[in-house]
């Protein structure tokens, strides 16, 4: 959809020698390390494979052997072709070369019913706002005036705000217009069309492992995120391995070791080492032990300070020196409570990252939501997660159509 997301041939081969740049203090050593290595022979089938049904699924229990020929008292029985795993309709949806596209796991309607309650009480300042305009409003200047005002103060920004009105103005003359329910209806077509290019599922498979590497600003909940993301990979299939290359922030590395713990994850780390040796190591360690996915946490970034995020450079070209084409994700992680901030820090991080995806956290406080028009008007990158508690299930895949009805309902 966008061209700074593409996907990718199969990784080749690397050496495993380190660059020159790369001088760790000591070798990194796992954290929290409760999964044993899988033998080097056997080779564990690709959730795409398993989806197709050409390979049995791995939580499927053993069937005992049949007996040798000579002890068989008739012709030994046919083997059974191995049924698909049980697998949410949207997950077994066409995929595109190796790849599969991966939303998270669907949940059962009440958890669903939850999920966009807890959304809806997250915007509601904004929702107040916006949705008090039509009760009983004539189509007039006065409404159009005000309408401008509460999508500023959502956030939305000038060039969002000054397009939808001017876009909306257009529907309403051309459809002749009269009733204020019909000019919600309108607003929330134009909303909805210019926030799906935001929405993007998260795309696994293509790489092995898949590395990604997570930014964000201190306190935008980068670590607990990543926590979060981990579990979300973990259901479908996709074993974990993270990396904690925030060495700067106190108490970064044994965070982050506690949600390794939760989830029973690798966590790679050094006592006070280098970012870029920490991320390098994480690469290797997944490679060799054929991780699915290495998460690469790096440390709080302002936009402002320029040497620290030529660290974080730093932190890019070195993970693509221990594997070509990695990182295959740049995320940031995105306060949705920060508001024009937050569009600022995604112009900064995208202009010295590349970023592939966003991840908007905590729309369950004072956040006003209109920030995401912004992005989507501005720097359209997609937005892969939203965020509205400190839940697991807090943490779902962004819908633009949701997200709007939560908005103006």
């Amino acid at each position: 959809m966008f061209s700074f997301f593409k996907k990718k041939s199969k990784d080749t081969p690397v050496s495993d020698e380190k660059p020159d740049e790369i001088v760790p203090s000591q070798e990194a050593t796992p954290v929290v390390d409760k999964k044993e290595p899988p033998p080097p022979a056997e080779q564990k089938p690709s959730w795409f494979d398993r989806i197709r049904g050409d390979t049995p699924s791995p939580a499927a229990p053993k069937k005992p052997s049949p007996p040798p020929p000579d002890k068989q008292k008739g012709p030994a029985p046919a083997r059974a072709t191995p049924e698909p795993a049980d697998v949410p309709a949207a997950i077994a949806a066409p995929v595109e070369e190796e790849g599969e596209i991966v939303p998270a796991p669907a949940p059962s309607q009440e958890q669903r019913q939850s999920w966009l309650n807890r959304l809806k009480t997250g915007l509601s300042k904004t929702s107040t706002n916006l949705t008090t305009l039509f009760v009983g409003a004539k189509i007039d200047d006065d409404l159009y005036d005000e309408l401008e005002s509460a999508l500023l103060v959502s956030d939305a920004g000038v060039e969002a705000t000054r397009y939808l009105l001017d876009a909306l103005k257009k529907k309403v003359k051309e459809g002749k217009l009269t009733e204020a329910a019909q000019v919600k209806a309108a607003l929330r077509a134009l909303l909805i069309d210019m926030l799906k290019p935001l929405q993007k599922p998260m795309v696994l498979g293509l790489h092995q492992p898949l590395v990604m590497m997570i930014a964000g600003v201190n306190g935008a909940g980068k670590t607990t995120t990543i926590g979060k993301l981990a579990k979300h990979l973990q259901a479908h299939e996709q074993s974990v391995l993270l990396a904690a290359g925030d060495t700067f922030r106190a108490a970064a590395r044994e965070q982050l070791a506690i949600w390794g713990e939760r989830n029973n994850v690798v966590v790679i780390a050094q006592e006070s080492g280098d970012p870029a040796a920490v991320a390098y190591d994480a690469v290797q360690s997944a490679k060799a032990r054929r991780i699915n996915v290495v998460m690469v946490d790096t440390a709080g970034r302002l936009p402002t300070q320029l040497h620290l995020m030529e660290e974080l450079k730093k932190v890019q070209r070195v993970i693509g020196k221990g594997m070509e084409g990695a990182p295959h994700e740049v995320l940031l992680v995105i306060d949705g409570n920060t508001g024009q901030n937050a569009l600022a820090q995604v112009k900064a991080f995208d202009d010295a990252l590349n970023l592939t995806g966003l991840i908007v956290t905590k729309l369950d406080g004072t956040a006003k939501g209109g920030v995401l028009a912004a992005i989507a008007k501005t720097r359209p990158v997609p937005v892969y997660f939203i965020g509205v508690g400190e839940k697991i299930e807090d943490l779902q895949p962004f819908d633009a159509e949701e997200f709007v009805d939560a908005l103006l309902s």
